[in-house]
């Protein structure tokens, strides 16, 4: 989470940022921030970007638990279904 996500989560009234430093309502009225709350909020939520960042994505997450039979019947069917309506294509040389 960047500091103005956290200013936007913190200060709902905020529509505007500019240059980190000053925020505004809609009508153009600067809004007094705790810039400090902000970027605690924002360090506190950090590992989330991380780990979006590092974890596998989610097509590929999904395909494993498919190959890993951990869906029901029922889902597996429905998965089968369209991989075998668009099975994969070799390219050939």
């Amino acid at each position: 989470m960047i500091i103005d996500e956290a200013v936007y989560q913190l200060y709902p009234e905020v529509v505007v940022i500019r240059n980190n430093n000053a925020a505004f309502d809609a009508d153009g009225n600067e809004v007094t921030v705790d810039w400090n709350a902000a970027q605690a909020l924002a360090d506190s939520k950090a590992y989330i970007d991380q780990r979006v960042m590092e974890y596998p994505n989610i097509g590929d997450q999904l395909d494993d638990l498919f190959h890993s039979g951990a869906f029901s019947e029922e889902m597996r069917e429905k998965i089968q279904a369209v991989k075998d309506k668009y099975p994969k294509t070799s390219v050939s040389e």
